[in-house]
């Protein structure tokens, strides 16, 4: 049986995180070659996104799915495209669109090829780990783990469970409570060494947004030291959690 993978990300009109998917793919690939001694590995890693592309996911599915199969020999049913969504919430694109869209290429694909859904990033126990390293990098009296939110209900449970394990409090930029009003309740509090760790996994408009927003509040409140965590990276550590999750 021949697999594939597919790294999907929500896409954005910054070119970082495209540039972050690449080296993420670039390291999937390296453990696929190695894990399976396979000599046309480049051809069976691919990243798509769900937003800012010009196909929409399900064609962009069935074009890397054309790529990494259409040269195989392999019988009705041995072809295998694994799909790993690196989103951080179960929120509407986790368990609505991006389900819906991959239905849609299974049904353009028939019976050549077996399309399958992974589990989000976020749901992997040990993405807290990378957080906790984080964490204890940073020398602060509170810590603020700031997500970016979802209005799909209960998708946050997972965040405020992580932040209670890593005895952090939570905020969000896309929702209540903002960070605003979290670094207000702490600086009230009496704490006056405040990190914040911005749960995202790459560098783009949103974290350049919450650096600018930190600097308004280092002058509303300067009395308090703002240490600011960057966000999650495409790191080898990173790369061995979205491998370990096609795997299960």
């Amino acid at each position: 049986m021949s697999s594939a993978y597919l790294l999907l990300s929500h896409g954005s009109r910054d070119p970082r995180p495209e540039i972050a998917m690449q080296q993420l793919a670039r390291l999937i690939c390296h453990k696929l070659s190695k894990n399976h001694n396979s000599a046309n590995s480049e051809h069976l890693v691919g990243i798509a996104a769900l937003e800012m592309s010009p196909q929409p996911l399900h064609e962009q599915i069935q074009q890397f799915a054309k790529s990494a199969f259409g040269d195989c020999p392999q019988s009705q049913n041995e072809n295998r495209l694994k799909i790993i969504p690196l989103f951080l919430l179960p929120g509407v694109h986790v368990m609505a669109d991006i389900p819906a869209e991959v239905a849609l290429a299974q049904q353009a694909a028939g019976q050549d090829i077996i399309i399958e859904l992974e589990p989000y990033l976020g749901s992997h126990p040990n993405l807290e780990k990378l957080l906790a390293k984080q964490i204890a990098a940073i020398k602060a009296e509170a810590w603020i783990l700031l997500a970016h939110g979802s209005r799909r209900p209960g998708s946050q449970e997972t965040v405020e469970a992580m932040a209670a394990s890593l005895k952090a409090v939570t905020a969000y930029w896309a929702g209540p409570p903002s960070l605003e009003s979290r670094v207000k309740e702490l600086v009230d509090a009496g704490y006056q060494e405040i990190a914040i760790v911005p749960y995202f996994l790459f560098p783009g408009g949103i974290t350049d947004a919450i650096a600018t927003s930190i600097e308004e509040l280092k002058l509303q409140f300067s009395a308090v030291n703002f240490q600011l965590a960057k966000p999650l990276g495409a790191s080898a550590e990173l790369a061995e959690l979205i491998w370990d999750l096609t795997q299960r």
